[in-house]
Formats: C-alpha cells, sequence, structure tokens
C-alpha cells in the first residue's frame, strides 16, 4: 500500500501552555478531497500552519509522503505541501504575475532567475483560475474575490501534491464563492493530489468535500463521509449547538440550517 501523502499520528501543539490540538491523527491520500470544520477555537488553522511548519514544535508525528516534516528542508517541503491562506487586505505591492511568481520559490535555487518551466507554471497556474487577466494588474487594486483567486494560482504555481487551503471562501459574496469553490474541484479533478481545506460552512464541506474531519477543543470528534456527519446528533456534539437538518430541494444531499 502507498504512503499517505500526510499522516498526523497522535500530534499535539501547545501555545504558551495552552493545548490548541490535542493527539490529532488522520490520513490523507492521493486524490482525495477533505474539509477540515469545528467552532472557533477548534485549531483548524494552527492544523495547517504545523503541517508547513509555520508553526514548529509539538509532540507526535506529522509525515509527508511517508517522511517526518522534521527531515525535509523547507524548499523541499514546500514542494510537496503548498499552503494557500485567507486573502486579506494588507498591501501587496507586486503585479499578479509577479505574485504568482514568487510560488515558484522552492522549485529555485537562491537568487536564480525564472526558468521556462516556471514561466509555464504561473501561466497555467493563472488560466486554471481565471486570473490570466488580471495578470498585469497590482494586487492593491482587485476585489476580495479577485485577491482570493490570485492566492488560489500561486498555490497551483506551486504545484505540490498537497494543497491547504484556510478557509478560501471566507468573506466572499455567494457568486465569488460558487467561482472558487468551482474552479478548485475542477482544478483536483484535472491536476489529482489531494486537497485539504478548512472551513465554517457546514454546507461548503458537505458538498464539496469526500470527507469530514471535525475538531472540537483541538481533538478530532468526527472523521469520516459528510453523510454520516449530519446523523445521530455528531454536528450537535461538534458545535454544542442545535441544527435542522433536511434535503437539498435539488440534489437530495443533506443540508444543515441553523
Amino acid at each position: 500500500m502507498s504512503e499517505p501523502l500526510l499522516e498526523l499520528a497522535g500530534f499535539s501543539f501547545s501555545i504558551e501552555s495552552r493545548a490548541i490540538l490535542r493527539d490529532v491523527s488522520f490520513r490523507v491520500a492521493d486524490l482525495e478531497r477533505v474539509a477540515v470544520i469545528g467552532p472557533n477555537g477548534a485549531g483548524k488553522t494552527t492544523l495547517l500552519k504545523c503541517v508547513v511548519r509555520i508553526l514548529r514544535g509539538g509532540r507526535g508525528r506529522i509525515a509527508v509522503d511517508g517522511r517526518p516534516i522534521e527531515e525535509y528542508a523547507q524548499a523541499e517541503l514546500a514542494r510537496r505541501v503548498a499552503y494557500v491562506p485567507q486573502a486579506d487586505a494588507r498591501p501587496v505591492p507586486f503585479t499578479v504575475r509577479e505574485f504568482v511568481g514568487m510560488a515558484r520559490y522552492p522549485h529555485l535555487g537562491p537568487l536564480a532567475p525564472s526558468r521556462p518551466e516556471d514561466e509555464r507554471a504561473v501561466a497555467r497556474a493563472l488560466e486554471d483560475t481565471g486570473t490570466a487577466t488580471l495578470a498585469d494588474r497590482t494586487m492593491d487594486t482587485l476585489s476580495g474575490g479577485e485577491r482570493q483567486k490570485c492566492f488560489l494560482a500561486a498555490g497551483l504555481a506551486q504545484e505540490a501534491r498537497l494543497l491547504l487551503l484556510d478557509e478560501p471562501t471566507a468573506f466572499l459574496d455567494p457568486a465569488h464563492k460558487a467561482e472558487i469553490l468551482g474552479t478548485l474541484a475542477r482544478v483536483h479533478g484535472e491536476r489529482g493530489g489531494a486537497v485539504l481545506f478548512v472551513t465554517h460552512d457546514v454546507n461548503e464541506a458537505l458538498a464539496r468535500a469526500g470527507r469530514v474531519i471535525a475538531l472540537r477543543e483541538g481533538a478530532v470528534a468526527f472523521d469520516g463521509p459528510g453523510e454520516s456527519l449530519t446523523a445521530d446528533g455528531t454536528l450537535r456534539a461538534v458545535y454544542a449547538h442545535d441544527f435542522a437538518i433536511g434535503p437539498h430541494p435539488r440534489t437530495g444531499r443533506a443540508v444543515v440550517f441553523p
């Protein structure tokens, strides 16, 4: 059996003696699309940052392609795992093409010039995300939805087999949200690899992921198919909140209402 792209085994992480993640264990295989949900403060963003070593330390094991992440140089790890944060409003004084091109750093030596293969990877990422027409605009002139697509393009330009996304549709209107999620699903189908994305939208997780992991107080409270998440009071246990659950009028899939 092949190694999973990502494996966490008994992983715990604390900040200033406060436990953020508690004994987290799961695997992500090639071709999977996995959503991570949970209430505020459950450790979702911390989990992603630990995988890419933005946050270092912790107890237990995180492995990528069967190797502990401590054994990787940072650029080598970045060739295997791409991280797409939320596109916030901080100034980014680069054109879209320059910004996406920076994601090629794991494939280049220090101060090395861009190569034809890097240009092709950037062009493909821009085309895949529908941002090619924005390539010469500066990031600071874009709307929130456009910026988020450019952040996704940067993640794709990295050409990693594992793509981590932190709330890729946060603060977006319904049209931009559908566009981002549709792009992600299409690109994942075409490129393969695995996607692990954090979301606060339970319905987004149910509709867009083949598997859902729910965190509560830093621990895994659920790991399985979305249809099981809506059964037996699981959602109430995760969020300590009651939900109404019914079928979607078009698809028949379970939909969650407050």
